[in-house]
């Protein structure tokens, strides 16, 4: 009797414990989600929510916003169990194929040829590193430079049809673009034209690998925290649920 009133509470301690795990690791999120859901349905609504492309949220950030909308996910949100997410993801508010997408920073475009809704941007050093290398190989490979790479995607329609800018057709390598320059549109291709994601963009800082590419952005690790390159707390765990927005 004893050992098993020792099983139970120790099951109830797991769940109790597992169940608050959960809680604190999908609560940032989750409550994200609600404000996102309302900006779809009606961003009319909150025009207060909105950020606008070409700003510069700060005199002393690199970046400008890739696009306007409603910043309604951050960097190392969590969806599900194991799962961070890898940059912010901006709603436009708008239908497929109408919200601008802009390049944030100069550098040089590259669109793989089976690639129908995203782009990326090699920045020959990181403009908020100047001069760092993180090794020996990669020092010997991309010089005394941090090399970075931005990358944008969901510049499709749920079908696969591109809104990304013509200038940039499937098998664009090493393309200048300045800050500024109109990359595409949004959209909301998530490869499966029975599952939509939302209409918007989804912007990352993807680290190179030390030989001149870049690493996978499906992987956190291989990202970086976007917030000083913008000017704005866009890491999950020190922006809570506040709202994000310029002067905020």
């Amino acid at each position: 009797m004893q050992k098993r009133l020792i099983y139970v509470v120790f099951v109830a301690g797991a769940l109790l414990g597992g169940g608050y795990y959960l809680y604190r690791t999908l609560r940032p999120s989750l409550g994200r989600s609600v404000r996102v859901v309302e900006w779809i349905r009606n961003p009319q609504a909150h025009p207060d929510w909105a950020v606008r492309a070409g700003t510069r949220c700060g005199a002393d950030t690199p970046f400008i916003l890739p696009t306007d909308g409603f910043i309604g996910y951050l960097w190392d949100d969590s969806f599900r169990v194991g799962h961070r997410h890898q940059g912010i993801d901006i709603f436009g508010g708008s239908d497929v194929g109408l919200t601008p997408i802009v390049a944030a920073y100069p550098g040089y475009l590259t669109r793989l040829p089976d690639w129908k809704s995203s782009v990326i941007v090699r920045v020959p050093e990181d403009p908020l590193q100047p001069g760092r290398h993180r090794s020996c190989r990669e020092r010997r490979h991309a010089g005394a430079r941090r090399q970075i790479w931005l990358y944008y995607t969901h510049m499709a329609g749920p079908a696969g049809n591109s809104f990304i800018s013509p200038d940039f057709p499937p098998g664009t390598y090493e393309k200048h673009v300045e800050a500024g320059t109109r990359l595409g549109y949004q959209g909301d291709y998530s490869g499966d034209p029975n599952n939509p994601v939302g209409v918007h963009l989804h912007f990352s800082i993807v680290l190179d690998d030390g030989q001149g590419n870049f690493r996978n952005e499906l992987e956190i690790r291989n990202t970086l925290d976007p917030s000083p390159y913008l000017g704005l707390t866009l890491n999950a765990r020190q922006s809570d649920r506040q709202l994000v927005v310029c002067g905020k």
